[in-house]
């Protein structure tokens, strides 16, 4: 061996592997997959205990939301139930039973169940998610944080929103009105065809149909609750006999209220009031009755049919205020005035003949 191989194997004491040693993988042994398992057994003997108390806590907080959540949907159900068979009456009277829709009430109450049970699913679901996230220790604080910060862009952006869903709920829980309703809105008026939480559904006197956001409404005037009230005023002429008139109308009201449909139409009976006003040659009389709501129209057109029908019987004038004055006849002012003369038109004939005749031209004579 040389000096420099000598040099060279002192410098590098490890041999270099060869070619086929880099390229062979490690095979590992028997005892190598031994330990591994041993390594394996001994982290799960270590952390069982805290999987087995994450998946039990994280069982019982779903078991309780469940039967939390079920407990409730059912108490609300049975809550809405009750209002259902618990019929209102109002002033204490036969009217008050007579007010109760079935369908506008078994739809108000399904509205409101509705509302209950979905906000009661979300607050339940969302505190056991919010639980089950603290139970693998995960930081609630950024979550709640992001979340805040969302719900205020939110409430910022949908403001019309939530104002619209706020008053839609306000209104079916305050029954302000429902199904089959006429109501005055402000912005339109109209039957009810539909109540929702954002847009109430509206269809007019000409078949159109209305859609007004619930946060728009600022008054609402409903003229299907409770009774109607038709009032009819009748004009005769101030020479007529207030007795002969009442005494008519009291046989109308009578006969009117005795016949069918009328008679549940009219919710009372129809009472002659008196005098409403006097003028210098008629005098207004007014008659009133109260009739079911949405009937005011109708019963007061056919009060109207028949009032002059029995005035037209009884002899009695009926005028439309005040009287017009009788009209005068104006004189014609081409009356005095002569039929013109022939003898105005200078080339007429008979102008011509009356006309005197003109000289004769003196003759000249030259020498």
């Amino acid at each position: 061996m040389s000096p420099a191989d000598a040099v060279l194997m002192a410098a590098d004491p490890t041999p270099s592997p060869t070619p086929s040693d880099s390229q062979s993988p490690r095979v590992p042994s028997l005892q190598d997959a031994h330990e591994s398992a041993t390594n394996a057994a001994g982290w799960i003997e270590q952390n069982w205990s805290t999987w087995l108390a994450i998946g039990l806590r994280v069982l019982l907080i779903v078991v309780i939301a469940v039967v939390l959540r079920v407990a409730v949907r059912r108490a609300i159900t049975k809550l809405i139930d009750r209002m259902n068979r618990n019929v209102p009456s109002l002033d204490g009277g036969a009217i008050g039973g007579l007010l109760v829709n079935v369908e506008r009430r078994r739809q108000r109450s399904q509205a409101i169940g509705s509302v209950l049970r979905s906000v009661a699913s979300f607050l339940i679901i969302g505190t056991a998610a919010l639980m089950i996230l603290g139970t693998f220790q995960i930081n609630l604080a950024p979550l709640l944080a992001s979340a805040g910060v969302a719900g205020v862009a939110i409430g910022f952006g949908a403001r019309n929103l939530v104002t619209d869903f706020l008053s839609g709920v306000f209104m079916i829980l305050e029954d302000q009105y429902g199904v089959g309703d006429t109501i005055d809105a402000g912005v339109a008026s109209g039957e009810v065809i539909e109540v929702g939480l954002r847009v109430t559904k509206l269809r007019g006197d000409g078949g159109e149909i209305w859609y007004v956001r619930n946060g728009e409404v600022k008054r609402i005037g409903n003229l299907s609750q409770g009774w109607a009230t038709a009032n009819v005023d009748v004009t005769v002429h101030s020479g007529e006999d207030l007795d002969k008139v009442k005494a008519t109308l009291d046989e109308v009201a009578e006969k009117m209220g005795a016949e069918e449909p009328w008679n549940e139409l009219l919710w009372g009976p129809i009472e002659v009031l008196g005098l409403d006003s006097v003028l210098l040659d008629s005098m207004v009389v007014r008659v009133s009755a109260k009739t079911m709501p949405g009937k005011s129209l109708t019963v007061e057109r056919e009060l109207r049919w028949r009032i002059k029908r029995a005035f037209d019987a009884a002899g009695i004038r009926i005028v439309g205020g005040a009287t017009a004055p009788a009209e005068e006849q104006i004189a014609d002012p081409t009356a005095g005035m002569a039929a013109p003369s022939v003898y105005a038109n200078a080339t007429s004939p008979q102008s011509a003949a009356a006309s005197p005749l003109a000289p004769a031209a003196p003759t000249s004579t030259t020498k």
